[in-house]
């Protein structure tokens, strides 16, 4: 193990693993632009597959840009809720964003021209995708040791939000990031508080060899 880091470092980085919150709510603020360029530079050392590096990143700081993007959440939040048929009453009571609240506003788009980047993509296309989860990631884990929350709003249709952003053709938005101060962290995920869904045993999502063959590390908690 020489190359690993020390156990109080080894710590930090768990810590940051475990505490991290999908965060909904927000208590306005600011982010300085030393440490919002810190973060974005963490998301931009994230993997890659190719190094296609397909992030890009939209500030959004205009207000009625906001409000604009707000409604666009809003009504995919009802469109969600109708869709969930007897969860419908359940979804609504639920706080599924913070837009206005959170003192940034990050949407994270795939930029045109994936097509290009065949390496790893020609069998799996969706890599670009995976690639850019990986640098939102690395972006929510140095926001929480920054002592920042972020919560990751997906409800929103593509097209409309890419509208919206004037982005080129080819381009996707992927996800709307709220990210700034708190008055807290959950202690728990949000929705596992809220009763909606609980984290399932890690013994059910390691298998061994084959499909469905219990994994001993996992079963054993090693």
């Amino acid at each position: 193990m020489d190359h690993a880091f020390s156990p109080a470092e080894q710590a930090a980085v768990y810590r940051a693993i475990h505490e991290r919150r999908d965060m909904r709510h927000f208590s306005g603020g600011s982010v300085s632009d030393a440490i919002l360029l810190r973060l974005l530079s963490a998301a931009h050392h994230a993997p890659s597959v190719g190094f296609m590096q397909p992030w890009r990143f939209v500030r959004v700081r205009n207000p009625q840009l906001r409000e604009s993007l707000h409604a666009l959440i809003e009504q995919e939040r009802v469109l969600t809720a109708q869709a969930l048929g007897a969860r419908e009453d359940e979804f609504m009571k639920l706080k599924v964003q913070g837009v206005l609240d959170a003192a940034e506003v990050l949407v994270v788009t795939l930029p045109p021209g994936r097509e290009q980047h065949v390496f790893g993509r020609r069998t799996l296309p969706e890599m670009d995708l995976a690639s850019a989860a990986c640098a939102i990631q690395n972006l929510w884990l140095a926001a929480r040791a920054e002592g920042l929350g972020m919560g990751w709003v997906s409800l929103f249709d593509p097209v409309q939000l890419a509208q919206l952003l004037q982005m080129p053709e080819g381009s996707k938005p992927v996800a709307v990031l709220c990210l700034g101060p708190v008055q807290a962290f959950y202690d728990e995920p949000m929705l596992q508080t809220e009763k909606w869904a609980r984290r399932a045993p890690l013994a059910e999502m390691v298998f061994e060899d084959l499909w469905g063959r219990t994994a001993t590390v996992a079963s054993t908690g090693g």
